[in-house]
């Protein structure tokens, strides 16, 4: 992984992101959506928690990463965040895809950062390209209030510590 290039206090950079908004028609998986950008911008005057995965259904991400915010998404929002969500490398439909599986519907969004770009301009990107995945988002968390990085947690290795939704949970 590069070296960070952003810190608590910082305004977070814009971003634009490929999503798949939930909606019924997609909950029996007959239909695939139509992919919508969503941009940083509409963050502005809410409190987002955003966690990073380096891809859907890989063992980490899919059993102990994402499936904690889901369970513990009341609590989440009774400390006031509006907005909960999870970015990834892989493309939109994967990431609506997973996020159906997952049973996420409207509680948490997904994210798709192509090539891990933004991520990467964050200095929070890594190279997996040994296990032939290419460049991914690396295993992270944040908490952002206005646009103002409050919280950030990278994972210093594998596993889920300081970007699991106890330890993000506990900062806010």
């Amino acid at each position: 992984m590069a070296s960070l290039k952003i810190s608590v206090g910082d305004t977070l950079p814009k971003g634009t992101f490929g999503t798949i908004p939930f909606t019924e028609e997609l909950a029996d998986h007959s239909a695939c959506g139509i992919p919508t950008n969503l941009s940083t911008d509409s963050w502005k005057g809410k409190k987002v928690v955003l966690f990073s995965v380096p891809g859907a259904f890989t063992p980490t991400c899919h059993i102990n990463h994402l499936p904690p915010y889901l369970a513990q998404h009341n609590e989440f929002k009774a400390k006031g965040v509006d907005v909960i969500a999870v970015i990834a490398a892989n493309d939109p439909f994967v990431l609506s895809g997973w996020g159906r599986v997952e049973g996420l519907t409207d509680k948490i969004i997904t994210l798709s950062d192509p090539n891990a770009a933004w991520s990467g301009s964050l200095g929070l990107s890594v190279d997996l390209s040994e296990r032939g995945f290419g460049i991914r988002t690396a295993r992270y968390a944040m908490i952002i209030d206005d646009l103002v990085v409050k919280y950030i947690g990278v994972e210093p290795g594998p596993g889920v510590t300081v970007s699991g939704a106890d330890a993000v949970l506990a900062k806010l």
